[in-house]
């Protein structure tokens, strides 16, 4: 559902915290690991972890080359949740001895659970190339591309995991969600059915089948699973929206209104449907409710291109071009790649006697309308696969 910059409903994205209940994991000092005195360990044993850390980092000053203590220093860190000071000791570690067993490993744990998951991939991805039989750190890896964003990555790597365990249902989750981002549709759709018939009363999970359905195309099939979403959790935010756009993307506006309506009983202030609600207002004429609506609108979110593409085009016909130049150039400073708020612009230059600047807005869109005509030339010679 390609709405994303005009406030869509909003696909879940796990927290840190959330993430981090998603797998148990166990990570174990390496056995290769030999510190310099007994000392430390017994502390250890007997779980004074402050302790143990602080004998150490006495270890570490008197051997700053003894790479397996200050990896052992980052294990004791990091066990008092001390993440920022325990990835300073791991890396120590690292720069001494990056082969040491686990080291790499607790390394990225450690930057992960401080959510900073961009770092803590390069790590995770050396221990994965280190422990290929292992399924955790590639777990891990997963996850941080997950939480980076790196949504291509992070369904590459969780592919085989969640085929490894069908149980695991939080990990296919996150994979239908990697997958809907990075628009593998075929293989969020699968997760998503799958995440339904383990429970088929979850909303989110309508909702979320619901967005890969239309972005397959399937738009009738979208509207129903945002019905049952609907049915489901009729009081939940950002429902009715969605439901609500994918009836005005079908031009189905009276249904469309209804539940623009019914997102603002819930929310009052919900911008996207204060906007939308704007625009069936423009198509049918009435541009004294269109321009209160919309108005509202960018009071509220000022992001919004269509509130400005349509607010641009009421005070246009009310002949008020120097507002409607100012919502017209919003819209285009928004997204400049869509050639409508081009033309746009250019008439409004025209009509106040900027003839330079209507002939570059006219340019520009006839730019544009020729690369997007090459792309579906390009698209359409491509060879395709018999189905």
């Amino acid at each position: 559902m390609n709405y994303r910059n005009s406030g869509p409903v909003a696909v879940v994205i796990f927290s840190p915290v959330c993430i981090l209940t998603l797998i148990i994991i166990v990570v174990a000092v390496a056995a290769a690991q030999v510190p310099s005195s007994a000392d430390p360990l017994a502390l250890e044993q007997q779980g004074k972890f402050a302790e143990a850390a602080e004998a150490w980092q006495a270890i570490t000053k008197a051997n700053p080359r003894d790479a397996a203590a200050f990896a052992s220093l980052g294990l004791n860190l990091a066990r008092q949740q001390k993440y920022a000071e325990a990835v300073n000791a791991y890396k120590k570690a690292v720069a001494l001895n990056p082969r040491l067993p686990g080291l790499q490993l607790n390394l990225g744990l450690a930057e992960f659970k401080q959510g900073k998951f961009a770092a803590a991939i390069p790590a995770l991805r050396a221990a994965s190339a280190a422990q290929g039989a292992n399924d955790q750190p590639r777990t891990l890896l997963g996850m941080s591309y997950y939480g980076d964003r790196q949504f291509s990555e992070a369904a590459a790597t969780l592919k085989p995991l969640a085929a490894a365990d069908s149980t695991n249902t939080e990990l296919a989750r996150i994979l239908a969600e990697s997958c809907l981002h990075s628009k593998d549709y075929p293989c969020a759709l699968d997760q998503f059915r799958k995440l339904l018939e383990h429970d088929p009363n979850s909303a989110a999970t309508h909702v979320l089948l619901g967005e890969a359905l239309d972005g397959s195309s399937k738009t009738d099939e979208a509207i129903a699973e945002f019905k049952a979403a609907e049915q489901i959790s009729p009081r939940e935010p950002e429902i009715h929206f969605g439901l609500g756009y994918l009836f005005w993307k079908s031009h189905r506006y009276d249904e469309a209104k209804g539940e623009f309506e019914a997102e603002l009983s819930i929310s009052p202030a919900h911008a996207q449907s204060l906007a939308y609600l704007g625009d069936i207002e423009v198509k049918r004429g009435h541009l004294e409710n269109a321009a209160q609506m919309l108005e509202k609108s960018v009071h509220q979110k000022k992001d919004i291109r269509i509130a400005y593409l349509d607010l641009g085009e009421v005070r246009a016909q009310q002949k008020q071009y120097m507002a409607a130049i100012e919502a017209y150039e919003r819209a285009e400073k928004l997204d400049p790649t869509q050639p409508d708020a081009h033309y746009r612009l250019g008439r409004m230059y025209q009509e106040t006697g900027q003839t330079g600047r209507a002939k570059a807005e006219f340019a520009k869109t006839r730019e544009l309308h020729e690369k997007s005509d090459a792309a579906v030339v390009l698209q359409l010679s491509r060879p395709h696969s018999a189905p």
